[in-house]
């Protein structure tokens, strides 16, 4: 199971009150809610193996290299800051003032229970499910996420991999292979990841500040690669006068030819990242560290959540 970390937590965040705070008084709903997910996941999903993946890099400058407004109308300061070369600005991403310290605390919570995470410089969340998700080749993977882009890594070989869609809330979560990729957005089932991606090209997508292709929305986005069989094979067809691909279409695709180029590189996730990983990702059969886990009960006050993750994990009681 590969968790989308950022997806999960800022769900979390919005979905329970800020009301909720530790015995001193700092918001805690971000780790609760985080927490409880986990329990929740792994009581629904039984994995052996779990791993939240992290975004080390929210905005990666091979991204907004060739799209640079990708996410862009999410950056909260460009603060001067640079690398040591001087030259680059890093962008900082804008988070709720109460969330930003939540994420240390589900780290250190994380660290407490030997709950593996894994990340990749100069590369989102994204990526690394992506390259966890490619590289596996034993087990069957469910990824979990309210991030619709990740359904480009459903697939049937060589092992299953699945993405269990959050973004209606877990209550109402839908797990999504091949097939129900391919039905419910009308993109080939025989390559839905793929098709899925290439619809997302060529519809765009304004929350990650993606302009698309002007013209072709969703549904005409998924006719043409459904007719065409894929995105290269479109093309092609655009530039060929006599070919069948509507006028207006073909004129949007042909001024188009330099976005997607670059929105091959943007929209794709990553299958080759040098992912960082925390370590073994196999779920701890008790906690990694039960003395820094009780302090951070105690400190946070998340006793009843972390009660419920203790038992979907079936730690012996203490």
């Amino acid at each position: 199971m590969l968790l989308d970390g950022a997806s999960l937590w800022f769900r979390s965040f919005y979905a329970l009150p800020e009301k909720m705070t530790s015995p001193d008084g700092r918001p805690v709903n971000a780790v609760r809610g985080f927490i409880d997910t986990i329990a929740n996941l792994v009581t629904r999903e039984h994995p052996t193996r779990l791993v939240v993946c992290l975004d080390l890099d929210w905005r990666p400058e091979f991204r907004t290299a060739l799209i640079p407004t990708y996410k862009a109308h999410r950056v909260a300061v460009e603060d001067g800051a640079t690398d040591a070369t001087g030259t680059e600005t890093i962008d900082v991403e804008e988070v709720p003032d109460t969330l930003t310290p939540q994420v240390d605390m589900i780290m250190d919570v994380l660290a407490a229970a030997g709950i593996a995470t894994s990340g990749a410089v100069g590369c989102e969340a994204d990526d690394v499910i992506g390259t966890l998700a490619w590289e596996e080749a034993e087990h069957p993977v469910v990824v979990v996420s309210g991030d619709r882009d990740l359904l480009q890594v459903v697939s049937d070989d060589p092992v299953p991999v699945r993405v269990l869609y959050v973004g209606r809330g877990l209550a109402k979560a839908e797990m999504m292979g091949p097939v129900e990729v391919g039905e419910k957005y009308g993109v080939p089932a025989d390559r839905a990841g793929i098709g899925y991606a290439e619809m997302s090209m060529l519809r765009g997508d304004p929350s990650d500040g993606l302009p698309g292709v002007p013209g072709i929305g969703e549904k005409t986005a998924a006719k043409l690669i459904s007719e065409y069989g894929s995105l290269d094979a479109l093309e092609a067809a655009a530039w060929d006068s006599s070919s069948k691909v509507p006028t207006r279409a073909r004129k949007a695709l042909l001024a188009a030819e330099d976005y997607l180029e670059a929105a091959r590189t943007v929209v794709s996730v990553r299958t080759d990242a040098e992912t960082i990983d925390s370590g073994p990702d196999l779920l701890p059969s008790e906690p990694a560290d039960p003395e820094a886990l009780a302090a951070l009960v105690e400190e946070l006050g998340i006793g009843a959540s972390v009660g419920r993750l203790s038992k979907a994990l079936g730690w012996p009681k203490a």
